[in-house]
């Protein structure tokens, strides 16, 4: 009887639960961190707020190649000596 049941009725698949969100997250840390990318966090103060909105409109840079971008640029004053130069520029600028 089982085997006039089975070659009748197809297998039923097995249904894999959907992940949750915290198992989406996961899993794009995982592939971001495979491809030898870094997450930082961090909160910005009010100027650099205003800094970020007006870089984000003129480009449309997502917020991890603003990061990207402005720690290869802060890098790149500092290795050409110019890293004081840049913060009397952004003190006398108040920004």
């Amino acid at each position: 009887m089982d085997e006039i049941k089975q070659t009748l009725m197809p297998e039923v698949k097995q249904k894999n639960k959907p992940l949750t969100n915290a198992q989406k997250q996961q899993r794009y840390r995982e592939r971001q961190k495979a491809q030898g990318k870094k997450e930082m966090r961090g909160y910005l103060s009010a100027e650099a707020l205003v800094c970020y909105e007006l870089i984000q409109q003129q480009t449309n840079w997502s917020d991890s190649i603003i990061l990207s971008n402005a720690v290869r640029l802060t890098y790149a004053a500092y290795k050409n000596g110019q890293i004081g130069l840049l913060n009397n520029w952004l003190n006398e600028h108040e920004l």
